[in-house]
C-alpha cells in the first residue's frame, strides 16, 4: 500500500518502523520542524525523522498545514493510498483529510471517546484507570472523535509508569495498525458521545507535588510524570525531583510533608492520607539516586517538616521557573 505518514516523537516510531517492515511504501514522511534541544540548544531532528532519514524516505517538516497549498499539492502529487497519523502534532485541514483514496487514519493511545486529545497516556494514569488502549480511527475534523475501526486494551497495572505504559501502548498500536491495513476499506464504529474525556496536554506547574492530597494520588502523580516532566517538591528550600515511591497506609498525626522514617527502603513522608514512601530522587544539578544513597549523604530527622511545596520568600509565580532552571541538564 503507498502511503504517506504524519508523526513526530518516539510513540510514532515504532508505528512508522513497523509499516517499513510489512513491505508498505511510504511515499513521504511528514513531522514537526526540527525543534531547539540540549545543553546547547541546536535544532533537533524529531525521532520520526531520524528513522525517516535512516531508511532514506522522503521528509516534509511544514510549520502548518492549514491554508498552505504547496503542501496540498506536494501531498495531492502523491495519490497515495491512505495516510498514517501517529501523534504528528499539527491539524490536518479537511483538503488534506480528502486526499487519499481510503482516507487518513490515526493511533491514538486510548480507548475512545475516553481521553481524547494530546496527553492521553498521562491523564489516564493520573485518573487512576484500571486499563487503557489504542484505537485505530478513521480521522474527521472534530478533536480523536472519528469512527473507530479497530481497538485494543491492556491493563494499567499499580506501579506503572508513563514511560512503561507509552512503550507498551506504541508496540500495541503499530502491530494494530499493521493488521488493519490490509482489511480497508472497513465499516467503522462511529464513537458514543457517553464518557467523552479530554486529555489536556500536561503542564510543568501539575508537576509540583501538594502533600496535603492523599499518598495514592501523589503516587499516581509521580508515575505519570515519569518521564516528563518529572514530579518535584521543595525539600529544605531547594527544588527536587521524585522519581519513584509507592503509598504507604499509615494514620498521620503530623503535618504533611513532615518525615516519618528515614530507613534503607526510602524516605516515608506524611501527606494528606496516608504516608508516601520515596525511593529514587534527584537534586538539582545532580543525578537519580536511591534514596538510600540521599539518606546517607543527608542528615534526615524523624519529625522535621521539610517537604513542601512552595519556597520560602517566593511566590508561585516565580517558583516553577526556578525549578526549571535549576533541573536544566
Amino acid at each position: 500500500m503507498k502511503l504517506i505518514f504524519a508523526g513526530t516523537p518516539a510513540f510514532a516510531v515504532t508505528a512508522l518502523a513497523a509499516l517499513i517492515d510489512a513491505g508498505h511504501t511510504i511515499a513521504l514522511v511528514l513531522t514537526q520542524p526540527d525543534r531547539p534541544a540540549g545543553r546547547g540548544m541546536r535544532p533537533m531532528p524529531s525521532p520520526v525523522k531520524q528513522l525517516a532519514l535512516a531508511h532514506r524516505l522522503d521528509v516534509f517538516q511544514p510549520a502548518s498545514l492549514r491554508e498552505n497549498a504547496d503542501a496540498l499539492a506536494r501531498l495531492a502529487a502523491l495519490e497515495a493510498d491512505a495516510m498514517i497519523v501517529v501523534a504528528y502534532g499539527l491539524i490536518l485541514p479537511h483538503a488534506i483529510l480528502d486526499l487519499p483514496r481510503l482516507g487518513c487514519f490515526n493511533v491514538h493511545a486510548s480507548l475512545l471517546p475516553r481521553w481524547r486529545g494530546a496527553a492521553p497516556i498521562q491523564r489516564a494514569i493520573l485518573a487512576g484507570d484500571k486499563k487503557t488502549g489504542v484505537c485505530v480511527m478513521q480521522m474527521e475534523a472534530g478533536l480523536d472523535s472519528g469512527p473507530v475501526l479497530a481497538h485494543t486494551e491492556t491493563c494499567i497495572q499499580p506501579e506503572e509508569t508513563a514511560a512503561t505504559l507509552h512503550d507498551r501502548l506504541a508496540d500495541m498500536g503499530a502491530r494494530l495498525l499493521v493488521e488493519t491495513l490490509p482489511r480497508l476499506p472497513l465499516v467503522a464504529a462511529p464513537q458514543t458521545m457517553t464518557g467523552v474525556t479530554y486529555a489536556a496536554r500536561i503542564e510543568k506547574a501539575e508537576a509540583l507535588l501538594d502533600w496535603t492530597r492523599s499518598a495514592i494520588e501523589l503516587d499516581r502523580r509521580i508515575r505519570a510524570f515519569n518521564p516528563f516532566p518529572v514530579a518535584q517538591t521543595i525539600w529544605r528550600n531547594a527544588p527536587l525531583k521524585i522519581w519513584r515511591a509507592c503509598p504507604v497506609l499509615r494514620q498521620n498525626t503530623v503535618d504533611p510533608g513532615t518525615v516519618l522514617a528515614a530507613t534503607r527502603q526510602g524516605i516515608t513522608v506524611a501527606c494528606g492520607e496516608d504516608a508516601l514512601l520515596l525511593t529514587e530522587l534527584q537534586k538539582a544539578g545532580g543525578r537519580r539516586i536511591a534514596a538510600a544513597q540521599f539518606i546517607a549523604g543527608h542528615a534526615l530527622t524523624v519529625g522535621e517538616k521539610c517537604f513542601g511545596n512552595a519556597i520560602q520568600n517566593t511566590t508561585d509565580a516565580e517558583l516553577l521557573p526556578v525549578i526549571d532552571r535549576a533541573h536544566e541538564p
